[in-house]
């Protein structure tokens, strides 16, 4: 009786390793300017890290992941949130935005002297729902491995309260412009202004939300607009003078990526139109 007791806790031990080298190990760490590690913490399939120092210009958080092509829930900041991405590579810096950077963000973010930052492999449930696919509040510029990502052939004067990345960060408030909460992607009044949104993976969509900028009379708008997705198809879209999101409805489509241009603007006076938020509705592939 013993032995067979011994026997099963061990077959038990064994089962635990054998899960356990299957599973993703993701670390989490911070680093300083100087590329020193000041905290970090490793586990699998889900690791969280408490910051207990207020963070200093040239700070980066550092992610690194054994598994990729895979769906992670990922917060860098308590007061910023949480974003659910495909991550590409293995490993993912993120700059702690200082100065100029962050206007285009909550004023809460990355202060203080306690900071919860958490990684971790998204739900089956999380993954397979019926979602907005563009949401990413953690966007930044260049090939950063993780989507959706957002970017533009132009952004009004290279400012961050104009970026590209500001049209999926999850904020729909498009009653003024300039700093948070009414960032916005920003034009900077040119004709062939275009805005790209990659999902790095196959994606199935037919429902788009635009939240065009609205702060008139300071802005003018959009009375038509083009979309041009992977699969080949465009759809050009008649839009109104409105503060309200401008619900486009079509059939299901299977893309990776959708072009947002030939921005014709209305007769309005002003010319500063621009988006606040992007919304696009679908599925896992």
């Amino acid at each position: 009786m013993k032995n067979k007791k011994i026997r099963k806790e061990y077959e038990c031990v064994l089962l635990q390793i054998h899960h356990t080298k299957n599973m993703a190990e993701i670390s989490i760490k911070i680093i300083n300017g100087i590329g020193e590690i000041v905290a970090q913490n490793t586990d699998f399939e889900e690791v969280n890290l408490v910051y207990q120092k207020e963070y200093q210009a040239g700070d980066k958080i550092i992610i690194t992941t054994s598994e990729i092509n895979k769906h992670y829930f990922i917060q860098v900041d308590d007061a910023l949130g949480g974003a659910l991405v495909y991550i590409k590579k293995n490993e993912l810096s993120y700059a702690i935005p200082f100065a100029e950077k962050r206007l285009s963000y909550s004023p809460k973010i990355f202060t203080g002297n306690i900071h919860l930052l958490s990684v971790r492999l998204a739900t089956k449930e999380e993954i397979q729902t019926y979602r907005n696919l563009a949401v990413n509040v953690m966007d930044a510029h260049g090939d950063t491995g993780c989507y959706p990502h957002a970017s533009a052939n132009v952004e009004t004067r290279g400012e961050s309260v104009f970026a590209a990345r500001n049209a999926i960060d999850g904020v729909t408030e498009n009653h003024s412009h300039g700093i948070w909460p009414y960032e916005s992607w920003g034009i900077n009044m040119q004709d062939d202004a275009e805005f790209r949104l990659d999902f790095g993976r196959k994606v199935v969509v037919d429902k788009i939300k635009l939240y065009t900028r609205s702060d008139f009379p300071h802005d003018n708008w959009w009375r038509e607009v083009t979309f041009t997705f992977s699969d080949g198809t465009t759809l050009v879209c008649e839009l109104e003078k409105s503060d309200k999101a401008h619900i486009i409805e079509f059939e299901k489509k299977e893309i990776e990526w959708l072009l947002f241009h030939k921005l014709i603007k209305a007769d309005d006076p002003s010319p500063f139109p621009a988006l606040s938020q992007i919304q696009v509705y679908g599925v896992e592939a």
